[in-house]
């Protein structure tokens, strides 16, 4: 089998799997793009299976330590060891991630699951060659009505792999139904934006919504209404979402119209809405899209960071509470936090925090690969200043 000598102090050495073309001592065996192959030592001691892209910055994504294929029985089996998991965490697997690329040992391969139907992601050139391998594990595990291959990520591009979305098995479903934290939420796993609905924070929509019953609540980048939604049928006294997407101004309007909720969808940049606003809020919630997809940009990332936090606290009296989300991997949650802090510094208010948020367990994060914990959130109350 072809593979890759690894480096000394690469970074597969301190439990970390992936390998950079820096860390390559020379290559053997001619591999292909999208080959499983073996990765050794600068001993020639083996390292395990690999899969392989010299296209991709990360050249090598370590799957296994020992020889292993990527077959119909690799993929029946690590796909039913991640929904196994998920059932020990008590997560409803049938609305879940089921499979997190590698914190599953699946390195490019995303599953979600809403009822009867898949939503499938080939991020990895090697996933993508194998996906009707993939699509059969996933029939005979699940045996779903429909797979829609959701490949429109801009994360393709790094492995030189064009966007696009397809019907892998079955017809497409077309907008339908789900139940989520007792509220009904219309899923379009074709044509929809993002699908939707956001798995990952499911558990922070129900953490936030039990602070806000008699409360004036403001959600910020509201998508399709997921916390104004969580909130309002808490008992929020007044809910008013925010998003610059009329399409999903309109989902969260038929959302709240089908779940039986009030709340004030206004069609608005978030920045500038922020800047105009009235202190009429008791709990401002803000949970916008990453703004950083890399370390180039992450520095003005925190500064469209602290400028919300910033204006959001300058809407809040003692008392009031701001609950902020993060999901970019690049800003560390020290980074995060210290942006939060700064904000509070500057609008002279002082915060306590009370409970800080990650993403939902079917989004399982490996303690040697730090970007499979990307999400981060701090709910914090303004004080009296000491």
């Amino acid at each position: 089998m072809a593979g890759l000598i690894i480096a000394p102090r690469a970074r597969i050495f301190h439990g970390h799997e992936w390998i950079y073309a820096t860390e390559i001592k020379k290559a053997f065996g001619n591999p292909q793009p999208g080959d499983v192959i073996t990765l050794k030592d600068f001993r020639d001691r083996p390292l395990g299976s690999a899969i392989y892209n010299p296209q991709s910055q990360i050249v090598a994504r370590r799957f296994s330590r020992r020889k292993q294929d990527l077959d119909l029985d690799f993929f029946t089996r690590r796909i039913q060891q991640a929904i196994e998991h998920r059932q020990r965490r008590g997560i409803d697997d049938t609305l879940a991630r089921l499979v997190w690329s590698e914190s599953d040992g699946i390195p490019g391969l995303i599953v979600d699951r809403y009822g009867d139907h898949l939503s499938v992601q080939t991020l990895t050139l090697a996933m993508d060659q194998r996906k009707e391998l993939i699509r059969d594990a996933l029939l005979a595990l699940l045996s779903p009505k429909s797979i829609v291959l959701r490949n429109d990520s801009p994360y393709r591009k790094a492995e030189g792999m064009e966007p696009g979305i397809e019907m892998l098995h079955g017809e497409n479903p077309g907008p339908f139904q789900v139940r989520a934290n007792d509220l009904t939420f219309e899923i379009d796993l074709f044509d929809g934006q993002k699908t939707g609905l956001y798995l990952d924070q499911l558990q922070s929509h129900a953490e936030v919504a039990k602070l806000a019953k008699g409360k004036r609540v403001l959600d910020c980048f509201t998508n399709q209404g997921g916390f104004a939604l969580a909130c309002a049928k808490a008992g929020a006294a007044k809910v008013t979402a925010v998003d610059v997407s009329a399409s999903a101004c309109e989902a969260a309007r038929k959302n709240a119209e089908v779940n039986g909720v009030e709340i004030d969808v206004i069609e608005h940049n978030v920045f500038d809405f922020l800047k105009h606003a009235k202190p009429d809020y008791d709990l401002i919630i803000l949970d916008p899209p990453s703004f950083t997809r890399n370390k180039k940009t992450l520095m003005d990332a925190m500064r469209g960071y602290k400028e919300i936090h910033l204006r959001s606290l300058k809407l809040l009296e003692k008392g009031g509470i701001l609950s902020t989300f993060c999901c970019s991997h690049h800003a560390s949650r020290e980074l995060y936090l210290e942006n939060i802090v700064d904000a509070s510094i500057d609008a002279k208010k002082s915060l306590r925090l009370v409970a800080e948020h990650s993403q939902r367990a079917d989004h399982p994060i490996l303690l040697s690969i730090p970007e499979t914990g990307y999400l981060k959130g701090f709910t914090a109350e303004v004080i009296a200043s000491r």
